[in-house]
């Protein structure tokens, strides 16, 4: 493994999995995606937990749903996020075809992710026949978040991204998928797309911390996509805070980049090198 996967930048300590197990009922878990190295560096200082999310096949690969990200993928992404963080708990996505087959299966995907990236942990959808194989993960040294509610991977079977827990039959269905969660053993749960009362009764009935992405304010913490919530994307979906303008930042800059460079006002003369006669002789 490489150095500068695993290498520690200063005496920060990263965030472990006890220390976020442990936040049920106390501080709030604050947690982002990240893909890349820059966008890791600057999101570490303030969160407790950084995703790297399959959101990233859409996000960052322009894809229609997250069915088309590999495990390639999730690594090459993870490796990033970790060169660039070193205080918030790492955790990567499995992706779609990675786990479902078996537990074995399952098994041999986390180990490359987290032997090929370095991250702590790594979060599946637990849909139907997935509980045995969180318990066989953990049972195994390997951390899990689960993942519940509005499952992203399922998207074709769905009909889309639909929220969840409407209907009985949907809140039966997601409060018996927490539980069976929690009773594997994973460390924390994402509880995606749910009405709002039904994340405060899964909440209120577990043992292990609930991390929220369009359900309640009650939820153990919150989780977005980054690039939603700083407001790279044209659309904002219904359960996103727009906490900033990057679309127009960035827009604004190129604008005015382009500007320049069709008026020949860039580059300037200082932003230029020179010819040095007395360096070329000492060549």
């Amino acid at each position: 493994m490489s150095e500068s996967i695993n290498s520690p930048r200063s005496h920060v300590s990263r965030t472990t999995v006890p220390q976020i197990r442990e936040r049920k009922g106390k501080e709030k878990i604050v947690g982002l995606t990240a893909y890349s190295t820059p966008i890791a560096a600057i999101l570490d200082p303030f969160v407790d937990l950084l995703l790297v999310g399959d959101s990233l096949g859409m996000v960052v690969h322009g894809l229609p749903t997250t069915v088309g990200v590999t495990l390639d993928m999730m690594i090459m992404h993870g490796r990033a996020v970790m060169r660039g963080s070193n205080r918030a708990l790492v955790v990567a996505d499995l992706p779609f075809g990675s786990y479902e087959r078996s537990p074995q299966q399952a098994h041999d995907s986390a180990v490359r992710v987290l032997q090929e990236t370095g991250c702590q942990a790594v979060k599946l959808e637990a849909g139907e026949g997935c509980f045995d194989t969180i318990a066989f993960l953990v049972q195994r040294g390997i951390p899990v978040v689960g993942h519940i509610g509005l499952r992203p991977q399922a998207a074709n079977v769905h009909g889309g991204f639909k929220a969840k827990g409407r209907t009985m039959t949907e809140r039966e269905s997601a409060l018996a998928e927490a539980h069976a969660v929690d009773e594997a053993g994973a460390f924390a749960v994402v509880v995606e797309g749910v009405s709002n009362d039904l994340a405060d009764q899964i909440t209120q009935t577990i043992s292990i911390p609930t991390i929220g992405i369009g359900a309640s304010s009650s939820c153990g913490g919150q989780i977005l996509v980054t690039d939603d919530m700083i407001g790279l994307f044209e659309r904002t979906p219904k359960f996103v805070r727009r906490y900033g303008a990057a679309r127009e930042l960035i827009g604004r800059a190129v604008e005015a980049y382009a500007a320049d460079v069709r008026s020949g006002s860039f580059p300037a003369f200082s932003e230029t090198y020179t010819f040095k006669p007395k360096a070329a002789a000492a060549d």
